[in-house]
């Protein structure tokens, strides 16, 4: 199996990049966002490698860090998810940001990759949920708020900001976030109106 190729650009596809290793050219399948941060034609890259083995061919997937193979590989664990939806969801989503939005069943996030609708969204988020904190480093406090928002436990000052937040029109799962980076700044005992503010400074950034 080959597990990491380095070489000169030689050429790129639609959905890959031609890598020449001394004199071998390597038809590699990428994201589109790795594609867009591949370096030009006729320059040094390095590539780590997935190699996906069948009876009637090998097909290669490259990847700019190893974190983005580790997304690679385990959203394929997900029914549904094959490599071509692998790759869709980690064009439009960077390996912490796609952990987050998992950690946080922000669903809305997930399905704007291509082939990914709502329901497979959300059985993306349900099933790799506990698997996310380990590909990225999550807060544990902005997870648990994010569960009792969507449960509908929260309350007091806490549930007051996120409300305020929603019907300004932020998404919920988005509201939940920004007021999870605002209880850390003000503290426990902060008054609703003061996570509102830190939340939509932090919303603003």
């Amino acid at each position: 199996m080959i597990g990491k190729l380095k070489g000169i650009v030689d050429s790129f596809g639609e959905d890959f990049v031609i890598l020449d290793v001394s004199g071998v050219g390597y038809v590699v399948h990428c994201s589109a966002r790795t594609l867009q941060r591949m370096p030009k034609v006729g320059e040094p890259a390095d590539l780590s490698i997935e190699t996906h083995v069948r009876e009637d061919m090998i097909r290669l997937y490259g990847f700019r860090s190893d974190a983005e193979r580790e997304w690679f590989r385990l959203l394929q664990t997900v029914q549904g998810v094959g490599a071509r939806v692998a790759l869709g969801v980690l064009s439009v989503m960077e390996p912490e940001a796609l952990a987050g939005a998992i950690a946080t069943g922000d669903k809305g996030a997930i399905s704007r990759a291509p082939g990914v609708g709502p329901r497979l969204a959300a059985r993306l988020a349900a099933e790799l949920k506990d698997k996310a904190p380990a590909f990225a480093p999550i807060d544990p406090a902005l997870v648990a708020l994010t569960d009792a928002v969507e449960t509908g436990t929260t309350s007091g000052p806490v549930a007051d900001a996120v409300s305020a937040l929603v019907n300004l029109g932020y998404p919920q799962v988005q509201a939940a976030t920004a007021i999870a980076a605002a209880l850390k700044e003000a503290g426990p005992d902060a008054e609703a109106k003061v996570l509102i503010r830190l939340g939509l400074r932090e919303l603003a950034r």
